[in-house]
């Protein structure tokens, strides 16, 4: 007698709903990956005197400098500040994105990482 459901050798399951929800799964991850890529993220550095603006697409958008950080004796620093504000703001788009799949896999821990095959 054929086994009802699942695949010969044992995988379980009606293969329609798992291409189902995986189409499903697909179009919600293009879409949160567009929301994503249209925010912006801010993040400062030295107190604020360095302000560094990147898309979700991870492009700079605008680095703003107080005047006061602007010393031609000490360019280093404020090169520094703005490495610093930079990746901060790169940070924050990575961890949106990280959040984003969390919520979409349910925890699964990558791709296949729940499932028994």
């Amino acid at each position: 007698m054929a086994k009802r459901g699942g695949f010969p050798g044992g995988i379980p399951g009606n293969m329609g709903n798992l291409m189902k929800q995986a189409q499903r799964m697909q179009k919600q991850m293009e879409e949160q990956q567009k929301e994503l890529e249209e925010k912006v993220f801010t993040a400062t550095a030295g107190g604020g005197a360095v302000e560094v603006k990147v898309s979700g697409k991870r492009e700079v958008l605008e680095v703003n400098l107080k005047e006061e950080v602007v010393d031609p004796d000490d360019i280093e620093m404020l090169q520094d500040l703005i490495v610093a504000a930079t990746n901060e703001a790169l940070r924050q788009v990575e961890e949106a994105n990280n959040s984003n799949m969390a919520k979409l896999t349910g925890g699964l821990g990558g791709l296949g990482g729940g499932f028994p095959f």
